[in-house]
């Protein structure tokens, strides 16, 4: 007799597996021609910071006569095991299949995060899953792929390991490890850490001070390798290397406003929240302009989340996580191009997954207006599909 965990296991699996074979579809005949991840992987196989060839017109370092990648350095280590079985040119040809298994293990990590969250009913479970497999950035950044979405489909990996561990073990040193390893991943995410403290204080007046001690023995080796990365490469364990990259004409000067400013907050704000694509008289009768789409219009399925627990003060540290990950990329000067949404919203997704995972558990059942949403916004998304390789 099939028990209800093992049914949950069942769905979950086939999920994953479904969702890989869309996310590989939709991706494989995509080339986007900036591996950067395989190849640093194979210099750090060798003992080296730096490519020995420039991957690019823009979005490189040229320092010292050698070319160094700007973008966080932690996807590179996770690939070094594929690099060294398979060697970085034949990674980088396999890129849309490795993203799309990227895609999919976060679609299956949601799935898993849902169900530790108390999500009993699996259609719920469901809904929300595709949801984020399908009504987030995450289809667009798989089918595009390139340095600039892998990291990002890793970080969201790192993310939700993260909430499970805190929904489940609760061992502070591996959630430390996972926040250290998703800010190497991308740093905006290092505004998640307190919070990850919060959601580990078992009552307001407790204050754990063995697994908060736990929690930063475990973010010490990802803070101790970037700084050393980047005093080898630029000596200085304060130069990350964004500001250095190269850039086209019309975003130096968007950089020369600051690397974060508030001069950039309406932009961001508007491809997050307010930009529209273009009405046309042709199949599919719009044409986005690849700077960004409301987020209403690509996901409003994430609006449930709004309905969490609040009465749960763990919801409110999902929610200032969500806020607080979000807001250097609403000061920040390179704005997501090219993009179908707000991809730099990703690093908040997971935590909005959560609330929505909050609200279902609490409420029982994901009403039709709600799967209506999630629908449009799936309808939406599989539109970017299309347009990822027409923009």
């Amino acid at each position: 007799m099939t028990t209800r965990r093992d049914a949950a296991l069942l769905v979950g699996c086939v999920l994953t597996i479904i969702s890989f074979v869309i996310f590989w579809f939709c991706a494989r005949d995509f080339d986007a021609g900036r591996g950067d991840f395989f190849y640093l992987a194979d210099a750090f196989l060798h003992g080296r910071t730096y490519l020995s060839f420039r991957p690019g017109p823009f979005d490189v370092i040229i320092a010292n006569g050698r070319y160094f990648v700007p973008f966080a350095p932690f996807p590179a280590i996770a690939l070094m095991p594929v690099v060294a079985l398979v060697g970085a040119v034949t990674a980088d040809q396999l890129e849309s299949g490795i993203n799309a298994a990227l895609a999919a293990a976060g679609v299956g990590l949601a799935w898993w995060l849902l169900g530790r969250m108390g999500v009993k009913r699996l259609t719920d479970r469901v809904w929300l899953t595709v949801l984020f497999g399908f009504s987030t950035q995450v289809l667009w950044i798989t089918t595009r792929g390139g340095v600039w979405h892998t990291g990002q489909l890793i970080a969201t990996i790192l993310t939700f390991a993260a909430l499970i561990e805190l929904w489940g073990g609760r061992r502070a040193w591996l959630i430390g490890l996972l926040a250290g390893a998703a800010f190497l991943t991308r740093a905006p995410l290092a505004f998640a850490i307190p919070f990850y403290a919060l959601l580990l204080m078992p009552s307001p007046r407790e204050i754990p001070w063995r697994r908060w001690t736990w929690l930063a023995v475990g973010i010490a080796p990802s803070v101790v390798f970037f700084m050393a990365y980047n005093q080898i490469r630029f000596g200085s364990p304060f130069e990350s290397g964004y500001g250095l990259a190269t850039l086209p004409d019309w975003l130096e000067a968007q950089r020369l406003l600051g690397l974060f400013a508030l001069a950039h907050l309406s932009m961001n704000l508007d491809y997050f929240l307010f930009h529209l694509p273009r009405i046309v008289p042709e199949f599919p009768f719009f044409r986005p302009d690849g700077l960004g789409l409301s987020v209403l219009l690509t996901s409003p399925g994430l609006l449930y989340a709004a309905r969490a627990d609040w009465r749960d003060r763990r919801a409110w540290w999902l929610a200032g996580a969500a806020l607080f990950v979000l807001i250097p990329s609403l000061l920040y000067y390179g704005g997501g191009w090219l993009q179908y949404g707000y991809r730099y919203f990703m690093d908040s997704v997971p935590f909005v997954i959560a609330l929505c995972g909050s609200a279902a558990a609490m409420r029982g059942r994901i009403g039709l207006g709600w799967r209506v949403l999630i629908v449009f916004g799936v309808v939406v998304m599989a539109m970017g599909a299309y347009w990822a390789h027409v923009i």
